[in-house]
């Protein structure tokens, strides 16, 4: 207990990242490792969302955007699908009550209308109910896709052109952003993937342009406290120059 107190303080002394977004990969090889069906990665996997959410509120993150569901996902087995539907679902009606008290801000990014309904519904009360909190934005990302989210930007200014209501000229970063499904937040100052891939796959390409990067071959359910600060303590052996010197 004492060396993970010391562990949190060192890293409280560092620069925390505002925001960190993860992609949380490894769910079905740690199954298999196991002799386990797939589900039951993702089952194990919410514990570790469940601490590492925690730990980041912890240690004074403004935003933690977690990949739960890609709009590539629907292609998986339709068992499985149906699982990871569910799980939103599952934790929110779990942790709902800790995640107020902790006074963390529940959204949601990504095209939720395709979501089922018990699925929508759980969403949309958690950002009811964490409507007015201050702390740490959750923002689960859900049936998203990066490519469609500039697509969808795109669409949205190029009928505010047409209609008249913005000039080409006065098209800047600003309104792209304005328009994104993250909307006020700031820009991902760090990217975590667990399993060993390295690859963005579709996740937040516009808000991560100036990221930094942390791949761990570690699998997403045995991604804990630890391996958290870890990648954090990596973080702030970098220099961030944003195209500087």
């Amino acid at each position: 207990m004492f060396q993970w107190l010391n562990q949190t303080k060192e890293v409280i002394e560092q620069q925390v990242p505002e925001h960190i977004a993860i992609i949380m990969d490894g769910n079905g090889r740690w199954a298999k490792k196991r002799g386990l069906p797939r589900i039951m990665g993702h089952r194990e996997g919410m514990k570790s969302v469940r601490e590492v959410v925690r730990t980041a509120n912890e240690l004074g993150v403004k935003s933690l955007t977690l990949y739960a569901f890609s709009t590539e996902n629907w292609t998986r087995p339709e068992e499985e699908v149906s699982f990871l539907m569910k799980l939103p679902a599952q934790f929110l009606e779990s942790d709902l009550k800790d995640l107020k008290e902790r006074n963390v801000k529940v959204e949601v990014a990504g095209e939720i209308s395709r979501l089922p309904i018990y699925t929508r519904e759980a969403v949309q009360q958690a950002k009811a109910d964490t409507v007015d909190n201050t702390g740490l934005r959750l923002i689960f990302a859900l049936n998203y896709g990066g490519r469609d989210e500039i697509v969808q930007v795109m669409q949205k200014i190029a009928e505010k052109v047409q209609a008249g209501l913005l000039l080409p000229e006065m098209i800047t970063n600003d309104v792209i952003e304005q328009e994104l499904m993250t909307g006020s937040m700031t820009d991902v100052d760090l990217v975590i993937r667990t399993s060993g891939e390295q690859r963005l796959s579709n996740f937040l390409l516009w808000q991560a342009a100036y990221a930094e990067f942390y791949f761990t071959d570690v699998l997403w359910p045995e991604f804990r406290r630890d391996q958290f600060l870890e990648a954090i303590e990596d973080y702030n052996q970098r220099t961030r120059r944003f195209g500087g010197v």
